[in-house]
């Protein structure tokens, strides 16, 4: 019976990757084109906005999931809150990839699209520390919930800047959340990181190097906000809600880039919101790394870090938030060697 129900998640899997690919098809033939600048890693007029595909694929999957599968449901209101709030996120995004809106709308359309989740009932209430075990987090949980949703969300468009990187990352991460949360019984992650897998299982091919579309905000801004869902929901495996550190951990290696490079450039003063092309992944591709390289080695990040959330299960409570320093660790190798790079290149982290 198992195996039965297994086949048939994956043949809806299928069908759902397919539809993804049709809208993807579709996003080239009538192409909203980004042109190369300055900051940009391409060097001619490339479609974006394929993350519509991911989008699409990822509603159909929840519509027959909330028709279908009650079991595998969160509560209507927060089942209802939070694909509202990702559908929002989506055309806001969309809507940027056409018009390039500026950041401040974009972080107010996070911000309340986190609130509508928020509002929903996905809150943190709780975490597990090594010193002090279970930690009721009250009104606390609420902001932290909003900054990592924002935070997430904003991490991922952040680091959409290499073909195939944000989204074969993800892919996998998806993959193994969907393997993590089938052996823990959260049928609800299980599900949507089945459809978001199934979704970029369809986008991929379209935004390997060289990229014949690339995913827009519309795909970047989707995808961290659903994984930021995702780990707030994963928190519920267990009581003391040390589960949520699973997403942040499959996704440790984007995040760890993103929040290095803000932090970089808030301590030499640079605006933060501003374009550059100094992130990590960037550095090591413009000091000579090549862009499939550099996506395989974003690749094999995620794979280490799902080994890291396989012996995070079987660790004590206690012990739990432990497994990020290995993680921590390889980053500051990756830090270490791009930095070598860069200096034999010549590079600064200067624009």
């Amino acid at each position: 019976m198992l195996l039965e129900a297994v086949l048939r998640h994956l043949a809806f899997a299928a069908a759902l990757a397919l539809l993804s690919a049709a809208a993807v098809r579709a996003m080239i033939a009538w192409p909203i084109l980004d042109h190369p600048n300055a900051r940009s890693s391409h060097v001619r007029p490339t479609p974006r906005g394929g993350g519509v595909g991911v989008v699409l694929a990822f509603v159909v999957g929840m519509a027959v999931l909330y028709v279908a599968a009650a079991f595998a449901r969160l509560p209507p209101p927060q089942f209802v809150g939070v694909i509202a709030a990702a559908v929002a996120i989506a055309g806001v995004s969309l809507w940027d990839d056409v018009a390039d809106l500026r950041f401040s709308v974009k972080l107010a359309a996070q911000a309340i699209a986190a609130l509508v989740a928020i509002g929903s009932g996905l809150v943190l209430e709780r975490v597990a520390l090594p010193v002090w075990g279970e930690v009721p987090l009250g009104w606390i949980g609420v902001g932290l919930t909003l900054f990592w949703i924002v935070g997430c969300t904003n991490a991922m468009n952040f680091m959409d800047g290499l073909d195939g990187l944000v989204g074969g990352s993800v892919f996998l991460a998806s993959v193994i959340l969907c393997v993590i949360a089938g052996q823990e019984g959260g049928w609800f992650v299980y599900a949507a990181s089945l459809f978001l897998a199934a979704g970029l299982a369809g986008f991929l091919p379209f935004n390997l190097h060289p990229a014949r579309i690339f995913m827009g905000d519309v795909g970047s801004q989707f995808l961290g906000f659903v994984m930021a869902v995702l780990a707030v929901a994963a928190a519920r495996f267990d009581a003391a809600q040390i589960s949520f550190l699973i997403v942040p951990l499959l996704l440790f290696g984007l995040l760890f880039d993103a929040g290095f490079t803000l932090l970089r450039r808030a301590a030499m003063g640079e605006r933060v919101a501003a374009a550059h092309r100094t992130h990590l992944y960037q550095m090591a591709q413009r000091s000579g790394l090549g862009v499939r390289a550099v996506a395989a080695v974003h690749w094999g990040f995620v794979l280490f870090h799902g080994l890291l959330a396989w012996a995070f299960l079987e660790l004590p409570v206690g012990s739990k938030p432990m497994v990020v320093l290995p993680a921590l660790a390889v980053q500051a190798a990756w830090l270490a060697y791009v930095v070598r790079r860069m200096r034999r290149a010549g590079l600064t982290w200067a624009g």
